[in-house]
């Protein structure tokens, strides 16, 4: 478990589900996704990001407002899937229903699993990466510290030739860049 001012990160409950189903169903939120998922998709997923943290110590975990215990959604840091050009890596991301955006919550959070990924994890790297079109994240990476590295960005290995949400940005940060060490 990880606290910030206003968010505990913490692994998942089952008390979850429905609310993190409704967030993988709202077409807002995965705006920048290939499609939104089903009540069956979102729990398999829930799933795998709760057995990441069970496997690994670290995961994107159940983010909830320490005042009032709203699940607002998932912030943290995962092993990079294979198939992917950056892997070997960890990776920093989030998801937040949308009653929670432009609070600044994200990066809390993040800023927060940057500083366990350094200085508790001892990683030397963090990355992220996002659809080329999803300017709300980039400024998230930003806020943390990130920087872009273009010749890192590519095309998502997952979605077919000519989807829109194909190509990807990538970014980084290092331990000796981030201003939390």
């Amino acid at each position: 478990m990880l606290t910030t001012e206003r968010i505990l990160l913490r692994q998942w409950q089952p008390a979850d589900r429905e609310p993190f189903a409704a967030l993988n169903a709202d077409r807002d939120v995965m705006r920048y996704f290939e499609n939104t998922r089903s009540r069956a998709e979102s729990d398999a997923t829930a799933d795998r990001l709760e057995a990441h943290i069970n496997d690994h110590g670290f995961g994107f975990w159940a983010a909830e407002l320490l005042e009032g215990g709203d699940f607002i959604g998932f912030i943290g840091i995962e092993n990079t899937p294979p198939n992917l050009p950056c892997s070997p890596a960890v990776e920093i991301g989030w998801r937040l229903d949308k009653r929670f955006w432009g609070k600044g919550l994200a990066p809390e959070g993040a800023r927060a699993c940057l500083l366990f990924a350094f200085s508790k994890l001892g990683l030397d790297e963090v990355v992220s990466f996002t659809a080329e079109g999803n300017a709300p994240s980039m400024r998230v990476m930003e806020k943390i510290g990130m920087k872009r590295d273009a010749a890192g960005d590519f095309e998502h290995p997952a979605l077919p030739e000519g989807h829109p949400m194909r190509p990807h940005v990538f970014y980084r940060i290092g331990q000796v860049d981030s201003i939390l060490c």
